[in-house]
């Protein structure tokens, strides 16, 4: 299954391995299962730390391997074929089953580490889904590092009736002790929140011990990122807050219009620039939830969701956006159960079933002729008169020959029994007649919506919520800065937020060296 070049660099990264690793292979008669068989076959010739057994019949799930090392009490298990987005996962976690040390924080070693208890976590991924890796691989290593903790990663795809009895209808879908844990992108900081409950209050002591920062960047996306280099490039004391490091980006599939580079993925993308911005001096606070900005007079003050506040002499917005939802009857009842976000990710769950798709933009077009490839049948509902994506997307749905569009229709109601999707009603604009359509699924593609809402009653925002900036970055409260999405500036790309936060930061920049802030007054802050 793996050609020469892809063999050549494992063969290198496996040489870090300290210990052996069996692979315990549960296979079946099935074609999946021989091309299983075949993939750690090859595996096992680019080790000598590696080997391979097979047993057949006794298991739930087949084809699937554990992975262990003799003397270690290791419970990790892939239930598929870690290819596509998962095959990072399956070679991090050979590496880190034979002792490979982690990339982490030494505090997040020994947070894993103390656990208690009995956790059996089930993790359900789609080889299409972005977002799943990241869940994927905090488990294993979870696994890896603590014995109390077993973690098994599902193909949702592969094992269809499992997915359909538990009625999973997005990825990553994570099971604990055979209940319902947690459905999305998860950091591996945020499942041990959720285990250890004195985890987030010990978060807040440590950030409330931070010095005033001279430029706070809230926000980890491309804006932020680019902020925060050029402050740390000045040479004064810089800090990122995020929710999550990467924002939006890390949701997105393909980026092929990032000036200089050609193509990459949007996990990718993120990974990158939190490399770049640690090669600087800048401080990282991520998994953390801006709540309320307050001004002190000359010095700034970010309230987090956990209690803990940040103080810094400037600040710059980088909150980014959210996908818009459609704001109807239904939606909140059936999100996760047939109502989705990410056709990357969720598409393949509908394999076979009909769909329908709302937004007639980019990225509502090329959702639709993606779940098309899938999918039975895709409806595509526009509210204006005409789709407003680019001619040669729309040229190639209508190619399409189990493709309807629909314009001039606004979507009144998600449809369901209770459990899932089973329709949608929508009105016709121009008629004003009802019309419901039977399906299992709908993906939502209707744009952005600025994560602004904390900032209400702070500094000007227009009556979309996003920020009012100036030619540079200012916002309406002298200090504070604002870039990329969640700003009035318009095209709303990875390139033009990049632009924005250097702008911002070197804004912020010129604001300290022209403002001084009084002893007395900054000491009263602190």
């Amino acid at each position: 299954m793996l050609d020469d070049a892809m063999k050549s660099q494992l063969k290198g990264h496996f040489t870090r391995m300290v210990r052996p690793v069996v692979i315990v292979a549960t296979l079946d008669d099935s074609a999946k299962s021989r091309e299983l068989a075949g993939l750690l076959a090859d595996l096992a010739t680019l080790s000598d730390h590696i080997t391979v057994t097979e047993k057949r019949g006794g298991a739930a799930r087949a084809p699937a391997f554990a992975l262990t090392s003799p003397g270690e009490s290791i419970h990790l298990t892939f239930a598929g074929i870690p290819m596509g987005h998962e095959f990072t996962s399956l070679i991090l976690a050979l590496l880190q089953t034979g002792g490979y040390p982690p990339k982490v924080d030494a505090s997040v070693i020994d947070d894993i580490k103390a656990i208690e208890g009995d956790f059996r976590f089930e993790t359900y991924y789609s080889l299409s889904c972005q977002n799943c890796p990241d869940v994927v691989q905090a488990l294993n290593l979870m696994a890896v590092l603590n014995p109390n903790i077993h973690h098994t990663a599902i193909d949702g795809a592969l094992f269809k009736q499992e997915v359909e009895a538990r009625q999973i209808m997005s990825v990553p879908t994570v099971y604990l002790n055979g209940e319902p844990f947690a459905q999305g992108r998860m950091e591996v900081e945020e499942i041990i929140a959720r285990l250890d409950t004195g985890a987030s209050a010990r978060a807040a002591e440590k950030l409330k011990d931070q010095a005033p920062f001279d430029v706070l960047v809230v926000g980890g996306g491309p804006a932020g990122a680019a902020a925060a280099i050029y402050a740390a490039r000045k040479g004064i004391r810089t800090g990122v807050v995020a929710e999550r490091f990467g924002g939006q980006v890390l949701d997105t599939m393909a980026i092929e219009n990032f000036v200089s580079v050609s193509h990459t993925e949007g996990p990718q993308f993120a990974k990158a620039l939190e490399t770049h911005v640690k090669d600087y001096d800048v401080e990282i606070m991520n998994l953390q939830t801006a709540t309320r900005l307050l001004d002190h007079g000359g010095i700034f003050e970010v309230e987090l969701e956990n209690g803990a506040a940040l103080k810094a002499r400037t600040v710059i917005l980088s909150t980014g956006a959210r996908w818009r939802q459609m704001g109807v009857p239904g939606e909140d009842e059936y999100r996760n159960k047939g109502v989705a976000y990410c056709p990357h990710c969720d598409g393949p769950l509908f394999k076979g079933k009909p769909v329908a798709v709302i937004g007639g933009g980019n990225s509502g077009v090329e959702a639709a002729i993606d779940l098309a490839g899938i999918t039975s049948h895709v409806t595509l509902l526009e509210f204006d008169a005409e789709l407003r994506a680019d001619d040669v997307l729309q040229r190639k749905l209508r190619s399409l020959p189990n493709v309807t569009i629909l314009t001039s229709a606004k979507t009144t109601e998600v449809k369901g029994d209770g459990n899932k999707v089973t329709g949608l009603t929508y009105e016709n604009r121009i008629s004003g007649d009802t019309h419901e359509v039977e399906l299992d699924g709908i993906f939502v593609q209707i744009g952005l919506l600025p994560n602004t809402e904390w900032l209400r009653g702070t500094v000007a925002l227009t009556p979309r919520g996003e920020i009012e900036i100036d030619n540079h970055g200012a916002t309406s409260l002298p200090g504070v800065f604002a870039a990329g999405d969640c700003t009035t500036v318009p095209y709303k790309q990875i390139v033009i937020a990049v632009g924005e936060g250097a702008r911002a930061s070197l804004a912020a920049f010129d604001h300290l060296i022209r403002t001084s802030v009084p002893e007395a007054q900054e000491s009263k802050a602190a």
